[in-house]
């Protein structure tokens, strides 16, 4: 009986282990080191990397070279006015991040020379094994003919942005009430609600509806519509010309 619980205990043991190693690893990468995301120059005077690392995605430390602070420094006080504006504001973006993520992030003191920013990048990103953040597009193609792994933003937004745009049409069933007078609730596929005006009195029925606006909220996605009109807009201009109405709840 003593073997038995023994043995129980142990195997509780080695999964207990598995569980707090697996958790210690997250954000390290296969050599046992913590994931090294270098910053560049775009990524910061776009300031959209603020609010990412804010939520707490950006899973590793982030690593801006003094040689991409000399770059926005050398913009901030250049001749061309939107240049320095954008760099004065990548600036407070960097400043802002060591104030918000400070254990997350790193100043690092590489070599000031007359090599270009974006290949010091990608020197120290092929060396230490990191990750490239960026919106430059070029840069990561780049990046990624070497093998770098990379983070553009911009592909963030992309895979975040509704699939559904303000204009077009569709088939729902209303399934509820909305919280407001008049309103009827559905969903899509996906899940995201929709709040469609002048439906309260069509719930159970499907309807075909004109998205109006989209809205992200911390709680999640929703979509605002309205009942369309039995006439739809056409030519070769018209919006939603030549798109099929599609279906959803059937």
């Amino acid at each position: 009986m003593n073997e038995i619980i023994l043995i129980i205990l142990g195997l509780i043991f080695i999964e207990t282990s598995f569980l707090v190693v697996r958790s210690f690893r997250k954000g390290f990468n296969y050599s046992g080191q913590r994931r090294r995301i270098y910053v560049d120059t775009s990524s910061l005077m776009d300031g959209r990397i603020l609010k990412v690392a804010k939520t707490g995605f950006l899973d590793g430390l982030l690593i801006i070279p003094h040689s991409v602070l000399n770059e926005m420094q050398l913009l901030a006080d250049g001749k061309d006015t939107e240049k320095r504006a954008r760099a004065r504001f990548g600036l407070d973006v960097v400043n802002e991040l060591e104030r918000v993520v400070h254990n997350e992030v790193e100043i690092l003191p590489d070599a000031l020379d007359h090599t270009p920013v974006d290949n010091r990048l990608l020197q120290l990103a092929k060396e230490n094994r990191g990750t490239i953040l960026t919106t430059d597009y070029n840069l990561g193609m780049v990046a990624k003919t070497m093998d770098i792994d990379v983070l553009n933003v911009n592909d963030l937004a992309i895979e975040l942005r509704s699939d559904y745009l303000p204009g077009e049409r569709m088939r729902i069933k209303i399934t509820a009430l909305g919280s407001n007078p008049k309103q009827g609730v559905g969903y899509l596929p996906d899940g995201m609600m929709v709040v469609v005006d002048e439906a309260a009195t069509l719930v159970g029925r499907f309807v075909e509806i004109e998205f109006v606006k989209f809205l992200q909220t911390n709680s999640g996605r929703m979509m605002f519509a309205k009942v369309a009109t039995q006439t739809r807009p056409s030519g070769r201009f018209g919006r939603g010309a030549g798109r099929k109405i599609k279906n959803i709840g059937a």
